[in-house]
């Protein structure tokens, strides 16, 4: 395999020809060179090179690479070229070798995937891991002994994808479409014209080869397009299997079509309404694009990057979007060529080489959407563990079609669907509290239930006036259910529609934990007349994510809200008396029932988890970081840790724990999704050996004189063993919020306060010598990476204890904190939740730290 350019060298008039003369060796820095250069010859092919012995060792491929394992390219062997080919894109005049336009198709890095090089291409069989910016992974040149059955007279060769991540079964000649430049997005019209900016080793002046003929997308319009009808998605309850599919992210924002022509942009929503005066900033970017018609979906991003609703809400109530990115994932129209009809491989291989004509100048609000030909479920358990939406799953050989479509799929990480507004509770009259929601049927509007989370205070601001703004007399809901009216209740009229995310069913059919996500304007109510879809399954393929069953076809497994639970029958507690012991899966169905009562103090905060795989008689260990494996249903948060920590978003993430053996939920006592901001005090009353419970009441009841005289709510809890925790409620506005410092500063201070008003009753003294028959008030559970035990959290101990939220007025003589636990829990949860005010109670701790003089 010896490297030499004398065949090179002899073939080309380098007076005439831009092409470079070129010297071997020289080897480029970060690795060894990789390219693929689009060579419309006398026949339009593609010039495969891979740099070694300071070459560019090349190949005539007779076709467009293709990703599809099942497809074979005929690779013909060529003489090297010098390594400073791989910078040439021009025109070779016509008369020369090789006359014709150079196109650079790919360019990227290589590595052999044996170590022995020449061994490797003495047997003819090159394999190869490629690191290019269109063709990745692994890969392949084997050299054919024959042609046709009779000896081969020239150097044939095969080039072929292998199976890997970056394989695209049902590909077949989709890359074929891609006509743009890597490096200069220019097709190949535009670089045999010599328009825009072009790198040759030097120009001549000469006239080159007939020119490949403009194609239909060249005709100019004089206006941006009309709106074309998009495709909408199936709602399935699990991705698709088997091959000839590709899949996307669901992006968490609005879907956007853009048609660009004449000179100018529009943004149309997905009914046509035209947007663009609210993204000014995208509209001028596209108007200087292309003419087209592309497909996708506009994002606000969080600062992992990630899509973030909220932010996208708040970013056009601001009237600040010029941060916000779209997300192109299907090409339309390009000028006046109508692509609907093209499989979707071909679209998307268009659409590639659109976004890659544009060019860095749009790169900062235009985004490709890759897709991914893995396993759907694999590439949807990658999505959920990255806290996204979910997946889009498409045939790669489908046509556009408007409307809905079997050959778009959606699954998804979590429930997150539309619903209409009918009304809303408020607190004392005015103070807003939930949101009522339902579904359009032909009778009116089916209640599901109410939206009690998701509702910060930049929030509320705009959707309580907008609430008003459609106030009405009577109820639009009907039916069964529906809510009666009531002091606290207020109807507005079935116009408004509110994105949220839930866990699916209750029994009543009622939508479990529910979550505002923000309002969409870009939605009529009208066409909300599909119930919402509870999260993928993530466990077997045949269930449903809110049933409890076994799992098909794999005796021994149980599925909970979309887990699988491994060793379901695994006793975690031991029977008590009649009482029967405690699976994993009775846990597990304890984490599902619970959820809307435990996930408002645990969701989206970093948490510890105290896991005992083997049950309360095993070993026990806390864990507070990631570890390798973990479900896909936690989320990962970043806390400037060696690591990430793991938190529970919905039900699943819950049961999820439950299945890793998880016990305890111990979250930070931080705002969701600010793990640097508190929004709780915890005060945790530990009576020294001896002491009566009735001693730890009493102590319970100072501790929220001392907090009520500072203008505080105070809270109370069980821990699941022989104390209480009093918990005060904060605000985290930008006004009141205060540091982990001040935090547990002030913890400190009021639990020095009431030490010193009865020293002979309470310590803050952590020894266990220095209590003497005394209640430690800790209030070392106020600092950053501190943990208390959540509300509903079980515990680790014998008695299956669970830590539960009480009301004041249940604490008094004959208390008996053991009669909260895992076996009486379905009777504990249909009684009202004493902590159902526990948010909206907060208040600023600044007035408090000032007057403890913190």
């Amino acid at each position: 395999m010896r490297g030499e350019l004398k065949t090179y060298q002899a073939k080309r008039r380098f007076g005439e020809t831009p092409e470079p003369k070129g010297a071997k060796g020289g080897r480029a820095k970060g690795g060894f060179r990789y390219l693929i250069q689009r060579h419309a010859a006398t026949r339009l092919h593609y010039d495969f090179r891979i740099e070694a012995d300071g070459v560019l060792k090349s190949w005539a491929v007779t076709k467009a690479p293709s990703r599809d394992t099942a497809v074979k390219r005929l690779a013909v062997e060529v003489e090297d070229h010098p390594l400073d080919y791989g910078s040439f894109e021009g025109t070779i005049p016509d008369g020369n070798y090789g006359a014709g336009t150079v196109q650079m198709w790919d360019v990227g890095t290589w590595e052999p995937q044996e170590p022995d090089l020449e061994a490797a291409w003495a047997k003819g069989q090159i394999k190869m891991i490629l690191h290019g910016e269109r063709l990745k992974g692994k890969w392949a040149l084997i050299r054919l002994k024959s042609d046709r059955g009779k000896p081969s007279k020239r150097n044939n060769w095969l080039l072929l994808k292998e199976k890997d991540d970056f394989a695209v079964a049902g590909e077949g000649d989709a890359l074929a479409e891609i006509d743009a430049s890597v490096t200069t997005g220019r097709s190949l019209a535009e670089i045999a014209d010599g328009t825009k900016e072009w790198t040759a080793s030097k120009p001549t002046g000469r006239k080159g080869p007939a020119r490949p003929r403009p194609s239909k997308a060249a005709a100019k319009a004089t206006k941006p397009p009309a709106f074309v009808p998009i495709q909408l998605c199936k709602v399935t309850d699990h991705p698709p299997g088997g091959t000839g599919w590709a899949h996307e992210i669901k992006f968490d924002g609005y879907r956007i079509q853009i048609g660009v022509g004449g000179g100018r942009a529009v943004l149309r929503t997905r009914k046509g309404l035209d947007w663009s005066d609210r993204f000014p900033d995208l509209a001028a970017d596209a108007a200087t694009w292309p003419d087209a018609v592309i497909d996708g979906e506009l994002c606000a991003l969080d600062d992992d990057h990630m899509p973030d609703f909220g932010a996208l809400q708040a970013a056009i109530s601001d009237e600040k979007t010029e941060g916000l990115v779209y997300f192109a994932f299907d090409l339309l129209f390009e000028g006046a060529e109508d692509l609907r009809k093209l499989p979707l491989s071909h679209r998307k291989a268009r659409l590639q080489a659109y976004v890659d004509r544009i060019g860095k100048a749009g790169a900062a609000r235009l985004r490709y959407v890759e897709h991914f030909a893995s396993t759907g479920q694999a590439v949807l358990e990658s999505a959920c563990r990255m806290d996204l939406e979910g997946v889009i799953s498409k045939t790669l050989d489908a046509p556009y079609h408007a409307g809905r479509s079997s050959t778009w799929l959606k699954s998804k990480c979590r429930g997150r669907d539309e619903v209409v507004i009918g009304g809303w509770s408020s607190q004392g009259g005015t103070r807003f509290r939930s949101l009522l929601v339902g579904v359009k049927e032909k009778t009116g509007l089916r209640y599901l239930g109410r939206v009690g989370t998701g509702y910060g205070e930049a929030v509320t601001k705009t959707l309580v006036p907008a609430l008003k703004g459609v106030a009405a007399d009577r109820s639009p809901f009907a039916g069964a259910g529906a809510p009666k009216a009531a002091k606290d209740i207020h109807w507005v009229k079935p116009v408004l529609v509110a994105e949220v995310e839930h866990g699916g069913y209750t029994e009543s059919g009622s939508l479990r934990q529910a979550a505002f996500k923000g309002l969409r304007e870009d939605k009529a109510a009208a066409e909300v007349t599909q119930a919402p879809q509870p999260p993928t399954d993530m466990g077997e393929a045949d269930t449903k994510a809110t049933t409890t069953v076994r799992a098909a076809g794999k005796p021994g497994k149980v599925v909970v809200a979309g887990v699988t639970i491994s060793s379901p029958d695994k006793l975690l507690w031991p029977a008590v008396g009649d009482r029967p012991g405690i699976t994993k899966a009775d846990l597990a169905r304890y984490y599902e029932a619970a959820a809307e009562r435990i996930l408002p103090h645990v969701a989206d905060r970093p948490t510890s988890i105290i896991r005992a795989p083997e049950g309360i008689g095993g070993e026990t260990f806390f864990q507070r970081h990631a570890m390798a494996g973990s479900n896909p249903r936690l989320k990962l948060i970043d806390v400037k840790a060696r690591t990430p920590y793991v938190a529970a978003v919905d039900v699943g993430g819950l049961v999820a724990i439950a299945q890793s053996g998880g016990l305890e939920l111990h979250p930070w006592g931080c705002a969701p999704g600010a793990p640097e901001v508190p929004d709780q005090i915890t005060f945790d009353l530990d009576p020294d050996e001896g002491l009566d419970f009735a001693d730890v009441i009493a102590a319970a009841k100072v501790v929220k004189k001392t907090i009520e005289g500072l203008g505080l709510a105070a809270f109370v809890k069980t821990t699941g063993g022989k104390g209480l925790h009093v918990v005060v409620p904060i605000k985290t506005d930008a006004r009141s919020r205060v540091t982990w410092d001040q935090n547990k500063a002030f913890a400190k201070a009021v639990a020095e306060a009431i030490r010193v008003e009865a020293p002979d009753r309470f310590t803050t003294t952590l020894a266990k010598k220095a209590r003497g028959g005394k209640i430690f008030i800790d209030y070392l559970r106020n600092g950053r990476m501190a943990t208390a035990v959540a509300p509903w959290s079980p515990r680790a101990r014998p008695g299956a204890g669970i830590a539960f939220p009480l009301s004041w007025g249940q604490v008094r003589a004959g208390l008996d904190p053991a009669a909260f636990n895992l076996w009486t829990f379905e009777a504990l949860l249909k009684k009202p939740d004493p902590w159902a005010d526990f948010r909206a109670s907060a208040v600023s701790l600044k007035p408090a730290l000032k007057a403890m003089g913190v």
